[in-house]
């Protein structure tokens, strides 16, 4: 949310010298009431303001900025994360660079029967394996991906912000949306269900920016 000049004005009187009456607030910017009345509305709308019958208005102490955090970390990641790209997890090496090209992704998650998560393999880690001289035609990728419990997920509850925070500490690219599933055989896997990368909390970030 962007304040006016003058709705910013306001809210400065009013922490300076609340609680405060509208008609002493209008008469400090030199302005009749009604004037104020919609610019009071709005901040007092937006919880910035709060004002009390014969007491007057004062301020809560939320700003602009308060209000964008509160907005960051009500999204949840199922609210905005995207189809999984995966490879199964008997591919080879030559099949993973050639799924990363196709879909323009920097991180495959490795899956193996029944969709359930295996492993993740980035793009350094198939630049290595090239370099390396290895025979990527024949090589699987469960040789080289990174495995439980060196893997950082998500879920679809989580709040965004931690997985923001773990993209940023982790330094990866993405993350997989995973939730917790019983097998017939009475065991736990974790069901690979969306991700989460880089390009998703940029994509968020610019939608808050403009309001969406």
């Amino acid at each position: 949310m962007e304040l006016t000049k003058r709705q910013e004005r306001i809210v400065d009187i009013v922490r300076q010298e609340g609680p405060i009456t509208g008609r002493q607030i209008a008469e400090k910017l030199s302005l009749i009431r009604a004037t104020l009345r919609p610019d009071l509305t709005i901040l007092t709308m937006a919880g910035i303001l709060e004002a009390r019958p014969r007491v007057g208005y004062y301020c809560t102490g939320k700003t602009p900025a308060n209000f964008a955090a509160e907005a960051i970390q009500k999204i949840k990641v199922g609210d905005v994360k995207s189809v999984p790209v995966v490879i199964h997890e008997n591919a080879t090496v030559y099949d993973a660079v050639v799924a990363m090209f196709l879909e323009d992704v920097g991180t495959l998650i490795v899956v193996k029967n029944g969709g359930y998560l295996s492993g993740i393999i980035s793009r350094k880690d198939l630049l290595k394996t090239a370099i390396g001289g290895s025979d990527i035609n024949k090589m699987p990728i469960g040789v080289i991906m990174t495995r439980m419990p060196n893997l950082i997920t998500t879920t679809p509850d989580e709040p965004m912000l931690i997985a923001a925070k773990k993209l940023s500490t982790r330094e990866v690219d993405g993350l997989p949306v995973v939730k917790v599933v019983k097998t017939g055989q009475g065991t736990e896997e974790l069901e690979v269900v969306g991700r989460i990368t880089k390009t998703t909390i940029t994509r968020l970030f610019a939608e808050l920016g403009e309001g969406k």
